[in-house]
């Protein structure tokens, strides 16, 4: 059984991140479609490639992105992760 308050923190958690990668994107970023026009989006994906939380940049990329990430894994040879056992 899930405990509801800690769903909610770790929404809120992944959320903020997602977020927070969007503002770390259009700060580095030199193209005129992110730095200007705010065209992306961020997104938090699970291991087997679907989504756990999104930012609210630019929704109309979330149609496809689950579908590139899931392409990728499949596609891509991944090392584990320095927190993975």
């Amino acid at each position: 059984m899930f405990d509801p308050i800690k769903l909610e923190i770790f929404k809120n958690i992944f959320s903020s991140l997602a977020e927070e990668m969007g503002v770390a994107l259009c700060r580095a970023s030199y193209s005129p479609n992110i730095k200007e026009r705010r065209d992306y989006s961020c997104a938090i994906f699970d291991t087997c490639g679907d989504m756990v939380a999104q930012a609210a940049h630019l929704p109309v990329h979330m149609g496809s992105m689950p579908y590139s990430v899931k392409s990728a894994i499949k596609n891509a040879t991944m090392d584990k992760g320095m927190w993975s056992s």
